[in-house]
């Protein structure tokens, strides 16, 4: 049986500590910032995002790799006589698993999973296939399981401000301003079964009195929840308001494990800062 290597999209979203444990190799999208362009989590950062925002009123455009850009990628394993198992942003989001599908029909065992998902939506797969490769299960086996396991991966988002949102077109003048005026502090849930994003429950209220009762909302029903990890996902916020996140599902919920990363720039460019997601398995 063949070693498999574990590869996924940047958009993961997992912490570096998470990519050595695991050893997973990182494929980058594009960042495009004023005529130049970056590779998410190379060449620029959130907080670069931030403050040219700031100082230019300019947001970037994101993009997937191209299909030669994943040829190069998976070559460097499959020359080897590795299989690779590759975890895509999904594909009712981003062109990243087409184009990533374009690479593999040219190479020998890859098998480049759509997760329907984005951010640690995916790290939770990601997480779970190493687990499989741990215990010695072959590419062809895992590809199977993560496709069925990831209609369970419950994602979703509350985001502070609009602007961002707004700014990138993908919010009218009226929603932002209104939201603003009325502190209006809406979800973005990930439908596990098409991968498309939709604007769930709206929150009104202080951002810390917000995340706690988003977070008790998608945690209300435990007994579906697999507790074998949760996710607290954020694009930048205080310290305080993870704590509150944190503890609240310490409190509450009895979780194996709980893991606070921070979102790279493809989901900050979208969102802003002060976003933040609480995303977990549901159990069969």
């Amino acid at each position: 049986m063949k070693k498999v290597i574990l590869s996924a999209d940047s958009t993961c979203d997992l912490s570096d500590d998470l990519i050595q444990k695991y050893d997973v190799k990182i494929q980058p999208l594009h960042i495009n910032l004023d005529e130049v362009d970056y590779r998410d989590g190379i060449d620029i950062t959130p907080d670069d995002i931030y403050a040219i925002y700031q100082e230019k009123g300019m947001l970037p455009k994101t993009s997937a790799p191209n299909p030669i850009e994943y040829i190069e990628h998976f070559k460097k394993w499959t020359d080897q006589g590795y299989a690779v198992i590759h975890i895509s942003l999904g594909s009712g989001i981003s062109s990243s698993h087409q184009n990533s599908l374009i690479a593999a029909s040219d190479l020998p065992d890859v098998y480049s999973i759509d997760s329907g998902n984005l951010s640690t939506g995916m790290g939770l797969l990601v997480i779970e296939a190493a687990e499989r490769i741990e215990q010695g299960m072959d590419a062809a086996q895992i590809y199977q399981e993560l496709n069925e396991l990831k209609h369970r991966v419950h994602a979703s988002f509350v985001i502070d401000k609009l602007t961002y949102l707004y700014e990138g077109g993908r919010c009218s003048a009226l929603a932002n301003i209104s939201a603003n005026l009325l502190n209006i502090k809406p979800s973005i849930q990930v439908d596990n079964t098409t991968g498309k994003m939709a604007v769930g429950k709206k929150y009104r209220g202080s951002l810390l009195r917000v995340l706690k009762h988003y977070t008790e909302d998608q945690l209300q029903d435990g007994k579906s929840i697999n507790k074998k990890r949760v996710f607290i996902t954020h694009s930048g916020t205080s310290e305080k308001n993870i704590q509150a996140v944190k503890e609240l599902i310490e409190a509450n919920y009895d979780f194996d494990e709980i893991l606070v990363t921070r979102a790279g720039c493809t989901i900050s460019s979208h969102c802003g800062p002060n976003t933040l997601g609480v995303l977990f398995i549901a159990n069969d």
